[in-house]
């Protein structure tokens, strides 16, 4: 595709979210939670075209060489594809972040203040190997009243492309706008660029994934991002803890699924911590 191709079809995929964002602002508790329970049926009704893209993703990752930990994140089967769904179920179940009050007072002048937490509007979500990232910013941002444009990596392109398509599918089925779910359904680079400059339908952008991206996204982005870096995960063991718990804690930690990025870390004690 050409750049000017690239650009005309992710900001219609802009305008299409920023349709969907209005109407989503609105939409009771009760009518998102439908929704989302009807996403995570859409999820299992499309699970044997789910399960087909992602054996294209993993023969051309196979292909291209990609670590076994890089496979294993990118692999859906039958169970991680339930547990995904179960996910979308779970969320239907959290509290309605939407008009929830953080505080409230009165000023001198009789003019009571409330500060209360309402939807962002369109977020665009950039993000790399893992599959289910896709349903989990999806479904997230629709139980805060949120339109989503997701742009995910090329190794689950046509696995990110099936999941996004059976929860629009499914959710339209109980009332979600169209456009309220996007995904954008090719690997160009160039689009994080154009996603990262379209502040007129983009209110917020979070990438997720290497440093590299990240920076990217960061030094280009015209609207707010939400970012991290160098995240990783420790676990301290006190002097005075129950050792048998501890040592549960840190190998399910590690070796419960070696893959995922909130896998603990490991490093070796200096001299001094060996005491």
């Amino acid at each position: 595709m050409t750049s000017e191709e690239i650009k005309d079809q992710v900001y219609e995929m802009g305008r299409k979210a920023r349709r969907a964002a209005l109407a989503l602002a609105v939409l009771s508790e009760e009518k998102k939670n439908e929704i989302l329970r009807a996403m995570a049926f859409g999820i299992r009704d499309a699970a044997p075209g789910i399960l087909e893209a992602n054996a294209k993703d993993l023969e051309a990752g196979e292909k291209r060489g990609l670590t076994a930990a890089m496979l294993d994140r990118l692999r859906l089967d039958e169970s991680r594809l339930e547990a995904v769904a179960a996910g979308v179920e779970k969320v239907a179940t959290l509290p309605d972040p939407v008009g929830e009050i953080l505080g409230e007072w009165d000023r001198p002048n009789g003019i009571r203040i409330q500060q209360l937490r309402v939807p962002i509007g369109v977020i665009g979500i950039i993000y790399e190997s893992r599959p289910n990232v896709t349903s989990d910013a999806a479904v997230l941002c629709l139980k805060s009243g949120n339109a989503t444009i997701l742009r995910g990596g090329s190794e689950a392109i046509h696995s990110n492309r099936a999941l996004a398509d059976a929860l629009q599918a499914g959710g339209e089925k109980a009332g979600l706008p169209e456009g309220a779910i996007q995904l954008i359904p090719f690997t160009d680079r160039e689009s994080v660029a154009v996603m990262a400059g379209m502040d007129q339908y983009l209110d917020l952008i979070i990438p997720r994934g290497g440093k590299g991206l990240i920076e990217k996204v960061v030094s280009l982005a015209r609207m707010p991002v939400i970012k991290h870096y160098d995240g990783i995960c420790h676990a301290y063991v006190h002097p005075e803890a129950d050792l048998e718990m501890a040592v549960g804690i840190v190998v399910d930690s590690k070796t419960q699924k070696p893959s995922v990025c909130n896998c603990l870390l490991y490093t070796s004690p200096s001299p001094r911590d060996r005491g």
